[in-house]
């Protein structure tokens, strides 16, 4: 049997796959995981079913293509905007800024919320929502290395920690109450920011 990983890559595949996971994710936000069948998926890409085995091993390699994919839709912007912050403050307000719209959006939100379910149901998909976790973690103390290179790695690291756990919080409480006083939170964040040596 072929290994998945041996297969080359043609641009016809590679539009093929994301037509599928395209497909996974919007059923997904529709109708949850359990919605997300071999079936629906290829009636949903108009194509094959056994596409999916072909491109993905199985129906269970899709459902991790699809969570890496959903995960970097909604992580991706916030991380790549604050990596991109001139500072501290410049990245409180692009947390400011982007936090209701990503949790303002009705499909966003339950995307989300299907990730974490997902997430905690399904091992393997545990194990992708760790690395995709870890791997903002890392971009985030590169950024905070560059601009505190006199930072020592487990005070980066930690820093790391809290501003993806923070930014994690803030999105799971404002998706429950959207009357969270978001504003306020960062306003407390700046005002600690103030009183501490870089």
């Amino acid at each position: 049997m072929t290994n998945l990983a041996d297969r080359p890559n043609s641009v016809r595949g590679d539009r093929r796959r994301e037509q599928l996971v395209a497909a996974g994710i919007a059923l997904l936000r529709d109708d949850g995981w359990q919605g997300v069948t071999t079936r629906a998926v290829a009636q949903r890409a108009g194509t094959n079913p056994g596409l999916i085995h072909y491109h993905f091993g199985g129906l269970a390699g899709l459902h991790t293509a699809i969570f890496r994919q959903a995960t970097e839709l909604i992580l991706g912007p916030l991380v790549t905007e604050l990596t991109q912050a001139a500072d501290e403050r410049a990245a409180l307000a692009t947390v400011r800024r982007l936090l209701p719209q990503a949790t303002g959006d009705d499909q966003t939100t339950r995307l989300a919320a299907e990730l974490i379910a997902g997430a905690t149901r399904d091992p393997a998909l545990g194990v992708v929502l760790r690395d995709e976790l870890r791997q903002a973690r890392g971009l985030i103390a590169g950024r905070l290395r560059e601009a505190h290179a006199a930072w020592p790695r487990d005070r980066l690291d930690g820093v790391a920690t809290l501003v993806v756990a923070a930014i994690d919080g803030l999105m799971l409480h404002h998706m429950i109450d959207g009357d969270l006083p978001v504003g306020a939170a960062l306003s407390a964040v700046e005002n600690l920011l103030a009183k501490t040596p870089s």
